[in-house]
């Protein structure tokens, strides 16, 4: 194991005020990528005329909406973006195998996703961002199954509960020549989220669908007596990549764009772990940085078939947003991959959809970190209350 990532975690703050410091950095933190990114928008679509007349329902005309007043902006979409959205291109499909869905799904739609993702490493990074490694320490393999159920409270707000597990087997050297190795399966992390949408795509300007993805990661396999995984890290998958057994508060925006025959998206998250616990001494570990971005073909529509492309980064920060020095080395680390899959829809009826994706990450570039490839395998089971379900 690296020595930078032996953490045994624990939720305990050192004093009652660093939490609410932290909420409230990580709050101003969204509350600007809202801004930048356009979240709160008028009426008015980008670069369109205004209309002489506004539907009776607004209530004020869009030149009335300013970025400046606060009771102008528009904080959820309005039912007539949503159904102009819904009835856009989108053909029923998986979708990316490692980026989270940008689009919320219906009211009272149902989804469990389930995941196999797993890793072989034999390699590691140096102390410096380049494409060549060098035999590591650790040889690992790994898997991690992972399910999300997920429910749209709303059009525009969609709740997430995401489980995992764990299974490991390293092999280690040291400097005299012997082999050690290590086994252990079990319980993971598990990841609570909300998604949501103050902004949905409009199919006739180039204006994306906005969200925002909001979690907490409980060290539930802390509870469980599960031993860290070599590396700090479950093999890397459709979660933001977090420390192993770490209380962990993740913040992220996301986007995405429907292009025909084309689908864009992507997000960049942050995440801020608690302090940690070593032998009786607090340990500090830097934020996390996490991005994915997605190209996504479809080449047949009634098929589901389509071919993806994901890019994935992984930045391990040399400060917190708690403001407590670092100590754990090497202070920073970083991971560059990329996933080319294949996505395919079993079926779509009344009673439900079962979609499916497959495809490997490989790893490209690093710093500190596992040179490794990531097979991962993914189902999707959608239902809905009523009627067929439909596609984010």
């Amino acid at each position: 194991m690296l020595p930078w990532r032996k953490m045994a975690l624990c939720a305990g703050l050192r004093d009652p005020n660093s939490l609410y410091t932290v909420l409230c950095r990580m709050m101003m933190f969204l509350w600007a990528c809202h801004w930048c990114l356009g979240g709160f928008t008028p009426d008015r679509v980008w670069g369109e005329e205004s209309s002489a007349q506004s539907p009776p329902s607004t209530g004020s005309s869009s030149e009335e909406r300013s970025l400046w007043n606060p009771l102008t902006w528009k904080l959820v979409p309005t039912e007539e973006e949503i159904q102009k959205y819904r009835h856009s291109w989108n053909p029923f499909s998986h979708g990316p195998i490692l980026s989270q869905g940008v689009d919320i799904q219906p009211k009272g739609q149902f989804l469990i996703q389930n995941f196999v993702f797993s890793e072989f490493g034999h390699q590691q990074f140096p102390n410096r961002l380049t494409t060549n490694s060098v035999d590591s320490p650790s040889h690992l393999r790994a898997v991690a199954p992972t399910m999300i159920f997920g429910y749209g409270i709303t059009n525009h707000l969609e709740f997430n509960v995401a489980p995992s597990f764990v299974w490991f087997e390293s092999t280690r050297t040291n400097a005299s020549g012997q082999q050690t190795s290590s086994f252990e399966r079990g319980p993971g992390d598990t990841t609570i989220f909300l998604k949501y949408r103050p902004q949905v795509q409009d199919p006739d300007t180039w204006r994306p669908t906005l969200t925002l993805f909001n979690a907490v990661t409980l060290p539930s396999s802390q509870w469980f007596g599960t031993q860290g995984i070599p590396g700090g890290f479950s093999p890397l998958g459709r979660l933001p990549a977090t420390r192993f057994g770490a209380l962990t508060l993740t913040e992220a925006v996301l986007i995405r764009k429907n292009l025909q025959p084309l689908r864009f998206s992507g997000g960049v998250y942050y995440s801020y772990a608690l302090p940690g616990s070593t032998a009786g001494m607090n340990t500090y570990g830097g934020d996390i940085i996490n991005t994915r971005f997605l190209w996504e073909y479809i080449a047949d529509d009634k098929r589901g078939l389509g071919f993806n492309l994901e890019f994935l980064t992984l930045h391990g920060l040399p400060f917190r947003l708690d403001g407590h020095d670092l100590n754990l080395k090497p202070k920073s680390f970083s991971l560059f991959g990329v996933e080319p899959s294949v996505q395919y829809k079993f079926f779509h009826d009344e009673g439900g959809a079962l979609v499916g994706a497959a495809g490997v990450l490989f790893s490209i570039a690093g710093q500190n970190d596992i040179n490794a490839i990531y097979p991962n395998i993914s189902l999707y089971y959608y239902w809905s209350k009523g009627g067929s379900p439909q596609m984010r």
